[in-house]
């Protein structure tokens, strides 16, 4: 690879302040080429955010915990002083997900292209399925599968796949560690 191109992948703009805040990113977390984080957003350490992700904290605030991963195409947004968005430890958020001001609690998992709306909870231990729906203000019970559109709780999450929620998060901390360390290949 090119080292030049490293050099601009490396000095890629990615955070943007929205009048007086500016993104608190821990130093260990990874953030992919075209990603793009405005304003009052805090993330927490071992997490990864995936190429082209947008976390838009200007109208309310963003927390996002410890080890988990935003994967590509996902877009991030809040309620104008109503609803912000809070993300706990260790949760997986699919490819082309939207999150609109709700709350996803520990361990959870949201499918690609799932939608979860203004005031929804996403209980820890629990599955959003690809492409569901979750309504405003519907809570997502622990231990349970929610799917289809709008999102209703169709069963309960088996012991594998409650162990696995966890397993995803170390996959992608583990998936981090590789592209970075592909990036900084020299010739």
């Amino acid at each position: 690879m090119d080292a030049s191109k490293i050099y601009r992948l490396e000095n890629e703009q990615k955070l943007f302040p929205y009048e007086t805040f500016y993104p608190k990113i821990h130093h260990s977390v990874f953030l992919a080429s075209g990603v793009k984080i405005i304003g009052n957003v805090e993330i927490g350490a071992e997490s990864s955010i995936w190429y082209n992700v947008v976390i838009r904290g200007d109208v309310h605030y963003i927390k996002i915990g410890e080890m988990t991963n935003i994967q590509d195409l996902s877009m991030l947004h809040v309620t104008n002083g109503k609803y912000p968005l809070n993300i706990g430890n260790k949760v997986t958020i699919g490819h082309s997900v939207k999150l609109h001001g709700c709350t996803l609690q520990d361990l959870c998992l949201i499918g690609i292209g799932a939608i979860v709306l203004d005031g929804a909870t996403v209980e820890e231990n629990s599955m959003v399925a690809a492409g569901a729906v979750v309504k405003p203000n519907f809570i997502v019970p622990s231990g349970k599968l929610v799917a289809g559109v709008p999102a209703k709780v169709v069963r309960d999450l088996t012991d594998y796949e409650i162990a696995d929620l966890e397993s995803a998060a170390l996959r992608y901390k583990k998936y981090s560690e590789i592209t970075i360390n592909s990036l900084n290949i020299k010739e």
